[in-house]
């Protein structure tokens, strides 16, 4: 497929990208919160990035996996970037820290804090990991606006029990806001919607009020907000090993995950009874991630404009059907 082709078949949305050369070595990973406009912009004014001009008159095949958040697109490129680093990347996946979030649910000191690591005890569950620290203290701070956990601890005393009851918070009222704090950390959709929209109800008001400053504060603890809950699967908290599949027009897209971290993506030519025992073993829920990235790696193999054409393995063609099980690696 021609490498324009592949330009136009991307997604807009947020992924990992990846150049490869004539020969199949791979030249570049990098991550976006809109593949089609980044890897477009490799063929426009590169400006900063002027080293990689001559890099980009090698590429010869584009590859990408479409993620369900740019969060989760950043924790891709960093795990697959400290696996292996190509030779045109100067730095392993991005500057931001790994971090966690607190939940202190004792009697004396509830709240919520941002750690780099977790340390069993139990007055205290811990969320994430998180890509950026200051990020995750700004979705923190946003959290402690509209949800202020603190000002429910008990023996409060001077202005922090003056704060409490300007603010309507009582300890009596604590488990209810531990209960509705876990629930946007947990990513339930309503939870985090009703404290987004409150967020954005009060940096429209402030704006209003010619408060400026307050609504950008607010803008900046939004967009936090979004990065914090947005769906990220790619590194996890438990250090799990597993292989996750997805299979589309007689190709096999395979991830690689190792001690909970998602760390390599590879392609293969496969038939459609080949595929079958290795989307089998793929853990429930990771199948549209899979099927996804699968059909979006056909497409941009084989040049198909319309994901129509794209069966999954439990119906396939004839066609299918007898494609050679013997698969000559792309990836």
């Amino acid at each position: 497929m021609a490498v324009a082709d592949a330009r136009a078949a991307l997604p807009s949305a947020p992924g990992v990208y990846r150049f490869r050369d004539g020969r199949g070595r791979v030249l570049y990973v990098g991550r976006a919160s809109n593949l089609r406009r980044r890897v477009d912009s490799y063929w426009g004014g590169l400006r900063d990035r002027a080293h990689l001009t001559r890099m980009v008159a090698r590429i010869a095949r584009i590859e990408a996996v479409a993620c369900d958040s740019a969060h989760e697109a950043a924790w891709l490129e960093r795990n697959v970037l400290e696996r292996a680093m190509p030779r045109w990347n100067r730095t392993p996946g991005g500057q931001e820290v790994p971090v966690y979030i607190r939940l202190d649910t004792g009697s004396r000191s509830p709240g919520l804090r941002t750690v780099h690591s977790v340390q069993s005890t139990g007055d205290a569950r811990y969320f994430g990991p998180y890509l950026g620290g200051a990020k995750v203290r700004l979705a923190v701070a946003a959290l402690h606006r509209v949800l202020p956990l603190a000002y429910a601890a008990d023996g409060l005393r001077g202005a922090e029990r003056d704060m409490a009851r300007v603010r309507g918070v009582a300890p009596a009222g604590r488990d209810a806001l531990i209960e509705a704090v876990s629930a946007v950390l947990d990513r339930d959709p309503a939870a985090a919607s009703t404290l987004r929209a409150e967020l954005v109800r009060r940096r429209d008001g402030a704006a209003g009020a010619l408060a400026f400053e307050l609504a950008g504060r607010l803008h900046e603890e939004i967009e936090a907000l979004d990065w914090a809950v947005g769906a990220q699967r790619v590194t996890l908290a438990q250090p799990r090993d597993f292989d996750v599949c997805g299979w589309a027009a007689g190709v096999l897209v395979r991830f690689e995950v190792r001690a909970g971290l998602m760390c390599a993506w590879t392609q293969r030519e496969c038939s459609a009874a080949g595929a079958r025992p290795l989307l089998a073993s793929t853990p429930a829920g990771w199948a549209p991630f899979a099927q996804r990235n699968a059909e979006l790696a056909a497409e941009l193999l084989a040049g198909r404009k319309g994901r129509a054409e794209v069966r999954s393995p439990a119906r396939p063609t004839p066609a299918q059907a007898a494609t050679s099980s013997a698969s000559t690696a792309v990836s």
